[in-house]
């Protein structure tokens, strides 16, 4: 196996990475390009590992080499060699409910363990004497079992929300729900069609919009709601939601008011399977805001996975209560702590 770790702000493309990625089927997060742009503005920036034999890559790990939170604003520049403990965490920033480890389609299930601990030995070796251990954030159940072992604590952390997609409609998703929940999304659609002063506009690649805005409107909203527990990531900047809004894989929808103040926005990953809602941000009303903007961002999120015929939604892991109303179901999140002494083994 030859082991290769790719710092995406510098380093070139892995050999046979365009390749595994549409094999495994991975969501736009896992673009080299866009974790390239993320790394430059994120105090923990990814570190792409990859695992290959001779027939091509048959894993990848997206690693955040996490410093104490009061030395770096951001990260130093790349080659920077770290001489305080620090930890890495294998997970994906910004696709909230997924691992931040994927196999090959080819790589049978009871080979995923040793290409695990594969890793972990060149992890260790590579990152020195300081790494204290490795966390694993979000994993299914699947790699919850592939991470157990002496010395490991792997714990059931939270959830992520999946609606299970059988419906050929949006009113056919509607009519599913509560009779109270359904007669409250068809009011309000119909509310907003017929509201002159609401601008809804969504769609991939967009080019129309002010990335500052959108940032600042994202951080707001989580800095209202609180952080994550140990939350290593640092917010979207207005640099990298300049390219990442213009690509044709994401999808941007924004409720504007008729001053063309952004009153809320919503981004979700294209995928041939799970699409994933991703970023969301909303004026509270007292400054200005609407109530409902976040219900009808689902309208709009089955009206498309309805049209596309995807076997899933996934929408994050907050707001459980709510999304149930809307169909979702709670699908388990795992972590997974691993100590320095038994990296590996």
């Amino acid at each position: 196996m030859k082991i290769g770790f790719h710092d995406p702000r510098t380093d070139p493309v892995p050999a046979g990475w365009p390749g595994f990625f549409d094999a495994a089927r991975l969501h736009p997060v896992w673009d080299y390009e866009v974790m390239g742009l993320d790394g430059w503005t994120a105090r923990n920036p990814p570190v792409l590992a990859t695992v290959a034999d001779d027939a091509g890559i048959v894993a990848a790990f997206s690693v955040l080499v996490c410093r104490p939170r009061l030395r770096y604003r951001f990260a130093p520049i790349p080659g920077h060699r770290l001489l305080r403990p620090f930890w890495a965490e294998v997970c994906q920033p910004w696709l909230s409910g997924y691992p931040g480890l994927a196999f090959a389609p080819r790589v049978p299930a009871v080979e995923r363990r040793p290409l695990i601990r594969v890793f972990e030995r060149a992890l260790r070796t590579r990152l020195g004497p300081g790494l204290l251990g490795v966390l694993y954030r979000a994993l299914g159940e699947d790699f919850a079992k592939d991470l157990q072992g002496w010395g490991r604590l792997v714990k059931h952390v939270d959830s992520v929300a999946v609606l299970d997609n059988r419906f050929d409609s949006e009113d056919e998703w509607i009519a599913s729900l509560a009779k109270s929940r359904r007669g409250g999304l068809r009011r309000q659609r119909r509310r907003f069609a017929a509201d002159p002063g609401l601008v809804v506009k969504g769609g991939p690649g967009r080019d129309d919009l002010d990335s500052a805005e959108v940032a600042a409107l994202i951080q707001a909203h989580r800095e209202r709601h609180g952080k994550f527990a140990l939350d290593a990531r640092t917010m979207p900047s207005a640099a990298f939601l300049h390219r990442f809004l213009r690509r044709p894989d994401v999808h941007t929808l924004t409720y504007t008011g008729a001053d063309g103040r952004l009153l809320a926005v919503n981004t979700l990953l294209d995928h041939p399977d799970s699409p994933a809602k991703q970023h969301w941000g909303t004026l509270p009303v007292d400054e200005g805001g609407r109530q409902g903007l976040l219900f009808d961002s689902y309208i709009h999120a089955m009206r498309y996975a309805t049209r596309r015929g995807v076997k899933e939604l996934t929408a994050g892991r907050g707001l459980p209560e709510l999304k149930a109303t809307l169909g979702f179901r709670a699908r388990p999140v795992y972590s997974a702590a691993v100590p320095r002494p038994v990296l590996g083994w």
